[in-house]
């Protein structure tokens, strides 16, 4: 009967230890930078390599391992007597860089054996008895404290007798230095012990070691000067004969002599003698043949893990479990799959010292009346402050690891193009970020289940948010309103349960009447709206956490669509499909086709026409620039392209629009592409606070600043914008600027939308658009058009849905919002708005200024001069705005000519929304804004008089001009 063994967690719980051993993970990818910089000192770059056991010395990938007549209580799983497997064999230096093999140094030994194509098991060993460290912390602090140069380890020694106090630090020193020692004349002469224990079977712990089998011949003695003598030997060994070494177990006796957590104590043989269990044969042949050389290449690429494996055999202890998430991490760190971008420590200093100094500063002045200069480095501190403290990941994690398949490989196709659901967006989580992940947070869950229908959010609306009388944003055109319902439905959607099935009920207040919830229904006393489908919600109805059906990247999905079969649908060839006349295609409902149409009006369809058209005229130029290329490469590029020049777009041009100050027009425009080229003092404090920031983001490799990407609920709430969609709206001709008639939003929403487009003509609707001003966000202006609107069978308000939605997901009401942004709580009603009406209807509504809403105190915020939305929501924005960017594979390390091809790189760099109307509409070359972006007032046309006075039905004053 064998002794009972167990594991002990870090912090109490697999859940804490799994963010201890992310942390270390990063580390590790650290070692390697180290070790690159380390290795390109002299002058001859190096890439990224193994943290470890970089320089192989024998790879090959046809050995064989046959297990011996096993006893019972080893037989399990693949463990059977007699049964053979093929198996990769990859023996190694340790250290991690390719230093001679007369170096002092440890080696290795790697082997994957592949049961079947669903099942493999990799087993790794080092040919000295124990580690050095006694835990994944210490191993992690030693690597990082010997990687990299003379100086850097010197330095990095002093650390780690901080970090793990002296005597430890002697111990492992002495541990390591014993293991290099020893001169090795050959790897198939050699023993080498596996790093802690591992399972096999039910209920046996082991841990396992590879030696030479009996009547290996010895080596010759080593080279004190060839750099490849070990290599050598191999060959020669091989070309000789096979090479047999016996796989044998130790098995768990108790928990002292034989720990199952402290890997740093040997499991001595005459406690556990090893038990040989298997032969490992690698078969007689030439290793130096062009065939077997690159074998070898494919066999040193191997991500080996113990974690690829079944639960029968999994690793156990505190090293072992950390290895699976730095492995992996180091895995992808070499094959550029994942990067870890380093702060200069120029940047920490002057950013910890600008925090301090504009945290005083900002008592008495807030950023955007500081001078420009003071302006943009007080950005630089918030944003810093933000990403450290307001990034949180809520996505269920594996805790503690559990044993897989070896990892799939990526299909070639998705590191040159992105996939419809944004999954390989990040090449080493490739789900990360996509259809379906979790939306993140960037403040906790605040869910209030006692107060989640307090105050009546029916009664918040009608006194709050309702719109009395227009109140217009000026600096802006109605464009502006349809773009970011445009960017909107590409980032965010959370999907919701049919209507009658776990709805959300208001209760509707005295007074009023009975609301219909489906359209023809009968009177209701209450709203029931369609509820949120949560991940892991119960009766009691605490909904935290949600998942996105669009993917969070910024990838175009709203035209393109969010899955292939849906992308399918859309293209004609190359193209997207189009009319003869260049409008959207109809569904059997009437429907534009495009990637999303929920929510549609005529603005929206306007702005999903004109980057159809441009998809096609990209297709085109791509044609002419690249005539050998397949449908499917021109394509997925002029996808890239139009992509990117959406995120552009909205980053360098409406952005700076609906902030119109120059402080976040230089710094939008930095972020994309750098400071301005003559100014030097600007680009100098970036060098000295953000160094990454001086060439542009595109420019610098992705970080996820220490979280996985995701977009938040805290983001979506933010970008609550309803407030910018005027109820009626006039059009105009663009060459004489008569009135073509009025609408009411209802008139030019849903399936009406396309025969009031393809009546109006682009031209004139963005003309209309141009001309207009959308409303501004703020209280009393919601719009009453959505307070009584259908979709998808339900009718609803608006207005009421995104007060239910906001307080169910959880996200903090406005003045707890406003605290974890790191902004002052606000005491006084009267700081909240400066309308006296508003603060006593305030007052009246709410018990306290901490159960105000979210976004009901981000829109009665006084927003800073030139805002269209106030300085809280743009906390939010100032984070989240370059993480889209940051986060995206395809906007930095692979925004590049060679997968957008040169073509395409000039079409992002030369266009934006102006050009890409004109190409489309030179009509309207005369009316844009000659100095500032398309979502800026255009040039009026005609004489006064010429548009029609308002009437009262909508319907008649159109009559039949749009029809």
């Amino acid at each position: 009967m064998s002794a009972t063994w167990s594991e002990e967690y870090v912090g109490g719980s697999p859940e804490a230890e799994r963010t201890a051993f992310d942390e270390l993970a990063s580390e590790i990818m650290g070692v390697q930078a180290k070790n690159q910089r380390a290795a390109s000192a002299h002058g001859v770059p190096h890439g990224i390599d193994r943290a470890f056991h970089a320089k192989p010395t024998l790879a090959v990938p046809d050995a064989e391992l046959r297990f011996l007549d096993l006893p019972a209580d080893l037989r399990a799983g693949f463990a059977q007597p007699g049964a053979a497997y093929p198996a990769a064999v990859r023996f190694s230096n340790a250290a991690g860089n390719g230093q001679p093999d007369f170096a002092p140094d440890l080696r290795g030994v790697a082997l994957r054996i592949t049961v079947s194509p669903e099942e493999q098991h990799d087993l790794l060993m080092t040919n000295y008895p124990v580690s050095h460290a006694r835990d994944a912390r210490q191993f992690v602090a030693f690597a990082s404290a010997t990687a990299g140069g003379s100086v850097s380890q010197a330095l990095g020694l002093v650390r780690l007798a901080f970090r793990c106090g002296p005597l430890e630090t002697v111990r492992m020193l002495r541990n390591v230095l014993a293991g290099r020692r020893r001169k090795v004349a050959s790897v198939a002469t050699e023993t080498y012990w596996s790093r802690g224990a591992i399972r096999w079977g039910e209920g046996l712990a082991v841990r396992y070691l590879l030696r030479p089998a009996r009547g290996v011949p010895t080596a010759p003695s080593p080279s004190e000067h060839d750099p490849e003598y070990l290599s050598r030997e191999a060959a020669a060994r091989l070309a000789a004969g096979d090479v047999r070494l016996e796989l044998c177990v130790q098995r768990f006796r108790d928990p002292r002599s034989t720990p199952i957590e402290d890997t740093s104590i040997a499991w001595k043989d005459e406690i556990s003698p090893p038990e040989p269990v298997a032969v490992l044969t690698i078969s007689r042949g030439d290793v130096n043949t062009a065939e077997a050389r690159v074998q070898a290449g494919l066999v040193d690429a191997l991500a080996f893990n113990p974690w690829n494996t079944t639960e029968e055999f999994r690793p156990l202890g505190n090293l072992n479990r950390a290895r699976k998430a730095a492995y992996d991490a180091s895995a992808a760190h070499r094959l550029g799959e994942r990067w870890r971008t380093e702060t200069p420590l120029r940047n920490r200093v002057a950013l910890a010292g600008a925090r301090s100094a504009l945290s005083v500063l900002n008592r008495r002045l807030e950023w955007h009346r500081l001078p420009l200069r003071l302006s943009l480095l007080n950005l630089t501190a918030v944003r810093d402050v933000l990403r450290r403290r307001n990034l949180f990941d809520t996505e269920l994690r594996e805790a503690p690891p559990r044993a897989r398949p070896v990892p799939a490989l990526l299909l070639e196709e998705d590191r040159v193009s992105r996939t419809y659901d944004g999954t390989a967006n990040d090449l080493s989580a490739p789900q990360m970020g996509a259809v379906g992940a979790t939306f993140g947070r960037n403040l906790r869950p605040d869910p209030r289940p006692d107060q989640v229908d307090e105050p009546n959010p029916i009664v918040v609306s009608r006194e709050l948010l309702v719109r009395r009388e227009f109140l217009p944003a000026r600096s802006l055109n109605l464009l502006a309103a349809a773009w970011i319902q445009f960017q909107v439905h590409d980032w965010v959607n959370h999907a919701r349960h049919p209507l009658g099935h776990r709805d959300v009920t208001v209760p509707l207040p005295p007074g009023m009447d009975g609301w219909v919830n489906v359209p023809g229904g009968a009177p209701e006393p209450r709203m029931r709206i369609a509820g949120d489908i949560s991940l892991g919600d119960d009766d009691s109805g605490d909904e935290r956490f949600f998942s996105n059906s669009a993917s969070h990247w910024w990838d175009g999905s709203e035209v393109y669509g969010g899955d292939a079969a849906h992308a399918f649908t859309l293209r004609d060839g190359a193209r997207l499909r189009l009319t003869s006349e260049g409008y959207l295609p109809q569904d059997v409902k009437g429907m534009e086709m495009t990637g999303f149409n929920e929510s549609w009006w005529l603005g929206l369809s306007g702005i999903h026409t004109l980057f159809a058209r441009e998809h096609n005229v990209v297709c085109d130029e791509l044609r002419a620039h690249y005539r050998g290329w397949s449908d499917d490469r021109v394509y997925q590029t002029a996808r890239l392209i139009v992509s990117a020049l959406i995120a552009k777009i909205h980053t360098v041009e409406w952005t700076p629009a609906i902030l119109g100050t120059r402080a976040i027009d230089v710094g939008l425009k930095s972020n994309w592409s750098g400071p301005p080229a003559g100014d030097w003092i600007t680009r100098l404090g970036l060098w000295l606070m953000d160094e990454h920031a001086t060439v542009g983001i595109p420019a610098t490799k992705p970080d996820h600043h220490g979280v996985p990407y995701a977009l938040t609920e805290d983001f979506v709430t933010v970008y609550r914008m309803h407030p910018l969609l005027p109820d009626d709206y006039c059009f105009l001709d663009h060459r004489t600027g008569e009135s073509l008639g009025r609408r009411g939003f209802l008139e030019i929403q849903g399936a009406l939308a396309d025969d009031e487009l393809r009546a109006l003509g682009l031209a004139n609707l963005l003309y209309s658009c141009g001309r207009a001003n959308p409303g501004a966000i703020a209280l009393h202006n919601y719009p009453v058009s959505l307070t009584a609107m259908e979709r998808d069978g339900e009718r609803i308000d608006l207005s009421v849905v995104d007060l239910v939605r906001t307080r169910r997901r959880g996200v903090p009401r406005y003045n707890d919002f406003r605290a974890g942004l790191h902004k002052p709580r606000i005491k006084r009603w009267e700081d909240l708005t400066a309308d006296p009406q508003s603060v006593q209807q305030l007052r009246e509504i709410y018990r306290s200024i901490d159960d105000v809403d979210t976004m009901v105190g981000l829109f009665a915020e006084t927003p800073p001069p030139g805002f269209g939305f106030s300085d809280t929501a743009f906390r939010i924005f100032i984070l989240m705005a370059s993480r889209r960017l940051q986060s995206d594979r395809f906007l930095t390390v692979d925004f590049r000519p060679e997968i957008y091809s040169p073509f395409g790189m000039d079409w992002i760099a030369n266009n934006g929304m102006t050009s890409v109307i004109l190409r489309h509409c030179p009509e309207l070359t005369a009316l844009l804004p000659r100095d500032r972006s398309a979502f800026a007032p255009w040039r009026p046309v005609g004489r006064p008089g010429t548009v029609a006075p308002a009437r009262s039905n909508a319907a008649e004053s159109v009559g039949g001009a749009i029809r």
